[in-house]
């Protein structure tokens, strides 16, 4: 008999390996569309019902728990990463294939947006505590440095993985508001900040989708957004930046290797590589300055 279970309990966990290995290439990755509903249409704005099961939502938090940094923007000129009152939430990013859950939600958000995953960017998750916010802000850039990898930020696809009690809302000030919208958030529903545009309140597992450029490539300046304090509770989401042209390659690929400083040489003699690798080799948001010198590229 004990033979028998020990066989049984084996079985059991074959068939688990099963389904956590083909996680990522099954149903995770089917859409619906009648689960979406248009938000705007300047900017083009969708939300996904129920885009991210409560397993996903779960994973991507404690993935993210214990390497959550303050949260930086680029510069508008430089490009450079840097920390700003715009922006005071927490974040870390969550790299390409880590496990088949995180595979299995990019292959989902590849088949809602019609969009390559080598593409976007590594998701973002992000936690908003009482009264954090992000102000008004393009995801598109206004720098070259940037722009040389991958392009703009073509679309957003941000993910709630909680549920927020109060504030905590999505709003787009300069949006056009069609006739007749669907999933319009009545006012009582919202925050003060919120009442200001278009809005979109987080609910664990849906997501949004909104395009930063026109269909002809161009900035789209009514896709400007902001994330409403939080009044009430706790804000947890997951971002993916997706670009015109593939994210994957090697900056200064094919020969075009070079620094954006003239001290770079003496910079990465002195150890700086190893000492500041998030200015002088970058991250998988921003690259960094003196690739050559750090023979990142």
């Amino acid at each position: 008999m004990n033979r028998v279970w020990f066989l049984l309990f084996l079985l059991l966990i074959s068939k688990c390996d099963h389904v956590w290995s083909s996680y990522a290439g099954s149903a995770s990755s089917v859409i619906n569309p009648s689960k979406v509903k248009q938000i705007s249409w300047k900017p083009r704005a969708f939300v996904y019902e129920g885009f991210l099961t409560d397993l996903e939502c779960d994973h991507l938090i404690s993935l993210a728990k214990s390497e959550l940094k303050r949260s930086a923007v680029a510069d508008n000129l430089s490009g450079e990463s840097q920390l700003s009152d715009v922006r005071t939430s927490s974040g870390m990013f969550i790299s390409k294939n880590k496990d088949p859950i995180v595979a299995g939600i990019e292959d989902k958000i590849s088949s809602w947006t019609f969009l390559p995953k080598e593409n976007g960017e590594d998701i973002q998750v992000l936690r908003y505590e009482h009264g954090q916010k992000y102000d008004p802000h393009y995801d598109y850039f206004t720098d070259k440095v940037n722009i040389a990898r991958g392009g703009h930020r073509i679309a957003t696809v941000l993910m709630y993985l909680t549920d927020v009690a109060k504030g905590g809302e999505t709003v787009f000030p300069s949006a056009e508001e069609p006739p007749r919208r669907r999933g319009a958030e009545t006012s009582s529903d919202l925050s003060e900040c919120a009442k200001k545009g278009i809005a979109v309140k987080p609910r664990r597992g849906d997501a949004l989708l909104f395009f930063s450029l026109h269909t002809n490539a161009t900035p789209d300046t009514s896709s400007l957004h902001a994330g409403c304090p939080v009044i009430e509770g706790e804000k947890w989401s997951a971002t993916k930046w997706i670009h015109v042209d593939s994210f994957d390659k090697t900056v200064g690929a094919g020969g075009d290797c070079s620094d954006n400083h003239v001290s770079c040489e003496r910079w990465a003699s002195l150890g700086e590589c190893t000492k500041n690798p998030e200015y002088m080799i970058g991250s998988s948001d921003i690259p960094g300055y003196c690739r050559k010198s750090c023979k990142a590229c």
